[in-house]
């Protein structure tokens, strides 16, 4: 924001796990004002206002009274709902992954986002992450993508499977950096702790060349967040969760190759807060968001595509639960 600049008036609806941490890193974030907090649970949009000192909403109505811009963090199935409504209502709107339930409601947000000259951006959390900014700045054209995101059990979010929950995150990912359209899909998975799948892996082939690899576990021992990318004369290892990058660049400059190693400069950032950075820019601005509601649909219909190859590969082994 620049000086003389007002900040932009944003709420927060839906203020459990993740939207706790939006309204945190909100109530701090230059350049934004939060107009208050909003959550159906008894006591629970008090509680996060108390906590950060904010002033809670009563209902949506409210939020367009007093806001421009809105985070939507509820459970998948009322993102639709509420989104339009606030769209309809002139507010602009981030809405959390996976931004809708299904492609039509998707569609139908894109559309109407454009009708009323509003802003859509979609809560891809890792594409803001600087460490994966680094990569992609430094391998504008992979040829091989490696991604593992496992976590251990918990009982979050346990209304939609790790597909969408989880590897959505990366499947974004591997788009921005492929930037061409699927030729092909094989995938696995497993229901192992609840009736969804809950580790899962697929292989993407891209037109033009480019293959990933996607691993994506709730049921694993430990918090992995790794992205490999391989490029000609270049390899990238990134920790998304440490925000460290190594790169590995192949050196011909002497009488043999040598493999150079190169510990890359990663802004010290949080992620969320630059999420939420350039969602107030887009809003100020009017440009399109980093992650934009054509782009937050497109991962939905990758994952879509995904859950499908997972069971074509079920039917296959002789249905096998998945």
């Amino acid at each position: 924001m620049t000086p003389g600049e007002r900040p932009v008036r944003l709420a927060v609806i839906g203020v459990g796990h993740l939207g706790r941490h939006h309204a945190r890193v909100a109530a701090s974030l230059p350049g934004v004002e939060v107009a208050g907090v909003l959550d159906h649970h008894n006591g629970r949009a008090e509680d996060v206002a108390r906590e950060f000192g904010l002033k809670t909403l009563a209902d949506l109505a409210a939020v367009a009274s007093v806001a421009e811009a809105a985070v939507v963090a509820t459970p998948t199935v009322s993102h639709a709902e509420i989104a339009s409504e606030l769209l309809e209502k002139g507010v602009d709107v981030l809405v959390e992954k996976p931004m809708t339930a299904s492609l039509e409601e998707a569609d139908g947000l894109v559309a109407l986002a454009r009708a009323k000259g509003r802003i859509l951006a979609v809560g891809h959390i890792e594409r803001h992450n600087p460490a994966v900014e680094a990569a992609m700045t430094l391998a504008p054209s992979p040829v091989f993508v490696e991604v593992d995101r496992l976590g251990s059990f918990t009982r979050r979010s346990l209304d939609v499977d790790v597909v969408l929950d989880l590897m959505i995150h990366d499947l974004q990912i591997v788009q921005s950096l492929a930037r061409r359209p699927v030729e092909e899909i094989r995938a696995a998975g497993l229901a192992v702790l609840t009736p969804l799948v809950d580790i899962a892996n697929a292989r993407i082939a891209f037109q033009g060349g480019c293959v990933a690899n996607l691993t994506a576990s709730r049921v694993s021992a430990r918090k992995v967040r790794k992205l490999r990318v391989f490029a000609p004369s270049l390899y990238l290892s990134v920790d998304m969760q440490a925000r460290a990058v190594s790169a590995f660049r192949l050196s011909r400059g002497g009488s043999e190759p040598e493999i150079a190693f190169e510990q890359v400069a990663v802004a010290p950032e949080e992620p969320l807060a630059r999420e939420l950075a350039d969602f107030a820019a887009s809003v100020r601005s009017r440009r399109p968001p980093l992650v934009d509601g054509a782009a937050g649909r497109a991962a939905l219909a990758l994952a879509i595509d995904v859950l499908r190859a997972i069971e074509l590969h079920r039917l296959s082994a002789g249905g096998v639960p998945a």
